[in-house]
């Protein structure tokens, strides 16, 4: 993807990403200048996170309960991959430089140890990695030509399967190409495919209510 340091107006941004909240566009610095160390910047002046994309900051941005879902998710996910031994999952500050100029904030990524032959998980705070999986779980604010564009990115650099979580239809989008796609209800079941061989979770546990306790005893 290629680099730019020219400012954009706000019409080249509907271009790019759709009808997105302007909100979620970072002005300062102008659209179409920013850089990595912009990122990270931000990141430790203002704790908030912003991907960045063709020089535009785009802020990261997830509900209370998608991220309840992301976390409910990551936590299977982390059992499995712990269990098998097949590599590490990183949540969703995990940033990711997918191509210069391109850096990717995924709600969850699991990296399997070929990728990482000495078995060693990245210290820097925007390692080269694609991820083999990414799980993105679809907030209010994102856009359909928005998330059409991280597919082509995470496709391109090399990621081998992607689960669009859909909170408001509780379904799951599982991609395995930008154009190649199958859509799992509560009827089906999520698999692991290739990427997590054996790994196999009934759609409807991911979008159920948690369980409540005993009641607790009475303090005496």
């Amino acid at each position: 993807m290629a680099l730019t340091s020219t400012a954009l107006t706000l019409a080249d941004l509907l271009e790019r990403f759709g009808p997105i909240p302007v909100a979620r566009i970072r002005y300062d610095p102008p659209p179409g200048t920013a850089t990595e160390a912009d990122v990270l910047a931000l990141e430790a002046r203002e704790d908030r996170l912003f991907e960045l994309v063709d020089g535009v900051l785009v802020e990261k941005a997830m509900g209370f309960y998608e991220s309840f879902l992301a976390m409910r998710l990551a936590q299977l996910l982390l059992a499995f991959v712990e269990q098998q031994a097949l590599g590490f999952i990183a949540g969703a500050d995990g940033m990711r430089r997918l191509a210069p100029g391109l850096v990717r904030i995924p709600d969850i990524s699991f990296v399997s140890w070929d990728r990482l032959p000495e078995r060693r998980v990245p210290r820097r705070p925007i390692p080269d990695l694609a991820p083999d999986l990414v799980v993105e779980v679809l907030s209010a604010g994102n856009t359909s030509q928005e998330m059409a564009q991280k597919l082509q990115d995470y496709f391109t650099a090399g990621v081998r399967l992607v689960w669009y979580v859909d909170p408001i239809l509780q379904e799951v989008h599982v991609y395995t190409a930008p154009d190649q796609h199958t859509v799992l209800t509560a009827a089906h079941s999520l698999d692991g495919g290739e990427v997590l061989a054996g790994f196999m979770l009934p759609v409807q546990q991911v979008f159920a209510e948690p369980t409540a306790g005993a009641e607790p005893e009475p303090m005496p």
